[in-house]
């Protein structure tokens, strides 16, 4: 069955999952014991932020051309971008970062689905390029896993 949310709906979800990760990122980056890793997660708390303040405005109707009205339906299935399994409190922190990797694949994956359905224009780039700067977080975060997960050894 197809899910069918109008554009407000879909971003609401958005700016939702945009506040969820940056609270990930911050509480990541308090606990964080190399500096930079917490350089990196407070640079994706700040961009996450920035997401989210780019879809409030969305939402407010400023984007101007290229937008899509705030009841229009979008009839394809964007609730599957937005599912993911809860994190728990005892998860170690190699499964924290895999989680947030799969949660910026998941992103990625919902905004350039939503920039497809728009017409080409200045909203359509705007999505692109959340896009890009999601799958540029997941490379970060799967970086951050790969030297949690696979330690070097002083042995090289």
């Amino acid at each position: 069955m197809t899910t069918k949310l109008t554009v407000a709906d879909v971003l609401e979800r958005a700016i939702q999952k945009e506040i969820e990760s940056q609270e990930l990122y911050t509480r990541l980056g308090r606990t964080a014991t190399d500096a930079a890793a917490r350089d990196l997660l407070g640079q994706m708390t700040r961009a996450e932020k920035k997401h989210e303040e780019l879809l409030r405005r969305y939402l407010r109707g400023e984007l101007g051309e290229g937008a899509l009205a705030r009841d229009h339906v979008l009839d394809y299935r964007i609730a599957e971008h937005l599912a993911e399994p809860s994190l728990e409190p005892d998860m170690k922190l190699a499964e924290i970062l895999l989680a947030a990797a799969n949660r910026e694949k998941a992103s990625h994956d919902f905004y350039h689905a939503l920039a497809g359905a728009h017409p080409p224009g200045n909203v359509r780039r705007l999505l692109e390029e959340l896009a890009s700067q999601e799958l540029e977080h997941k490379q970060h975060v799967e970086y951050l896993y790969t030297e949690v997960a696979f330690p070097q050894t002083d042995g090289g």
